[in-house]
Parts: C-alpha cells; structure tokens; sequence
C-alpha cells in the first residue's frame, strides 16, 4: 500500500463574525425606502408603536430605536398627543449611508474604499497644519493602541481616536465632523480588519509600521509622503483580509498584455 507524502493544506483561519444588523436598523429602512419612494406622502401619519411591533414582528423598543433613526435623519416628526407623522422634504438633505453597508464584509470594504478616498488629503492637510502639540498627540494616540494590544482588547476605539485626532490636526472642524459621522460606519469594519490582523504577528507588525509612518510623515510636514503613507494603509489593509481569508480577492491583477506576434512567428503558426 502505498503512502502519500504530500503534506495536508493547513486549516482555514477562522472565520470571523459580522456584527448582525440590528432589527432597529432593518425596521428604519424599510420604512425609510417607503417614504423616499413616496408610498409614505409628507403628513401621513405612521402607524402606532404597537401596530409597528405587530406587524413586522418587533419589540416595541426596536420600533422606538427605529424611529429615532427617522427622527434623525429628519424624515418624521412627533406631534404632541398625535402621532409620529412623515415630515416634508428638507431644505438641505442630511447625510446617510445606506443600512446595508453593514450587512456584509464586502460592503463593509466599501465603506473602506470611501476612507481611502478622504484620509489620504486629511493627512496630507495635516502635514501641512499640525501644530507640535497636535503632532505629540498623535504619538500618545499610537502608543494608547499598543497598549491595548498588550492589553488583549481589539483596540477598535483607539484606532479610531487615531484617525480622528489627524482629522483634528488638519484645523478644519468640517474634517472632525465628517470623521465622526464615518465611525458608526467604520466600527464594524474595523473590528473585522483588527481580527484578522490580531491573528498574526506579521499583520500586527505591518499596521504598527504602517501608522508610524503616516505620524513620522505628519511630523516631518511632508504632505505627499502623508498622503501615500494613509492611502497605502488602507490598501494594505484590505490586501490583509483577502490574505487573511476573510474576503475572496477583491482586486484583480491585470493580466499581462501578450505581445504581438512577429511576421516569421505568424507564417510559423500558418504552417
């Protein structure tokens, strides 16, 4: 009988969980959608908090979160004693993402793609504007999320204090805003890369790198360096999940252009 001496793939790492969609979350964009499409008209009262749970099978505290959520984002408004009704159209449309960028790890990389785009200018701005202390402030940010590394936490919050404090580094308060509005959106996926990275020393060695270089390039007012430091952490990043196995390849490689073939190759091939 023969042996194989082949050795056996490794395992696949495990998987790591999705935060779940809230039913809160679901709830509201279902009757978002309604609203947006027009099936809810401005002045239509909603049904009741009860008859909400009822009919889509709820608790009456999701219903309540939900709704909050509408409130929020101005597309309903409560009336003493009367109701909760669909509000008109705003003047100025508050910004939102849609729900559904997370439901899935690939939306999630989306959502990504979109910090790509932005941190890339924040930090070069920031280069160009940090004040020293702002500079001494991203170095305590780098070492708080070593620290929870050590500590055995995901360090999630303090990767985004990380973020948020080049934002504030830029002196443009729009920035901080805009940051702060992104990470109800970039919680989840970021628990997601900092697993994935947290499994191996490589990951961990190349993030703790990675963010040095975009605070040494801030530090050294070098806004081009800055802005390719940030751009390629992101990238990085998500070329760590598709190594990692969290995510199926989602970039790829252009295929090399064949060249030409020459006159004597194509009489060859006609033979």
């Amino acid at each position: 009988m023969l042996h194989s001496t082949a050795t056996s793939p490794p395992p696949p790492p495990a998987p790591i969980r999705l935060v779940t969609e809230r039913l809160s979350d679901r709830l509201a964009g279902l009757l978002g959608a309604q609203i947006e499409s027009g099936a809810l008209r401005p002045g239509d009262r909603l049904p009741t908090e009860q008859q909400l749970a009822f009919a889509h099978g709820v608790s009456r505290t999701v219903v309540r979160e939900a709704v909050h959520q509408l409130k929020s984002r101005e597309l309903v408004r409560s009336r003493q004693g009367s109701g909760v009704f669909v509000a008109p159209p705003p003047l100025n449309q508050a910004l939102a993402f849609d729900p559904s960028v997370l439901e899935s790890v690939r939306s999630v990389v989306h959502v990504v793609e979109v910090r790509r785009v932005l941190e890339g200018e924040i930090a070069a701005l920031a280069a160009e504007r940090a004040t020293r202390a702002q500079v001494a402030g991203l170095r305590r940010a780098l070492k708080a999320i070593d620290d929870a590394a050590a500590a055995g936490r995901d360090g999630v919050d303090e990767d985004l204090a990380f973020h948020r404090t080049i934002g504030e580094a830029t002196g443009n308060p729009q920035f901080s805003l805009l940051i702060g509005f992104l990470e109800q959106y970039l919680r989840a996926g970021m628990r997601i890369t900092r697993a994935n990275e947290a499994r191996r020393q490589d990951f961990m060695d190349a993030v703790r790198i990675e963010h040095r270089a975009i605070v040494d390039a801030i530090a050294a007012r070098d806004p081009v360096r800055a802005r390719r430091c940030a751009t390629g952490h992101l990238v990085h990043g998500e070329r760590r999940l598709v190594d990692g196995g969290v995510i199926t390849g989602a970039r790829r490689r252009a295929e090399p252009k064949r060249a030409p073939a020459t006159p004597d190759k194509k009489r060859t091939a006609a033979r």
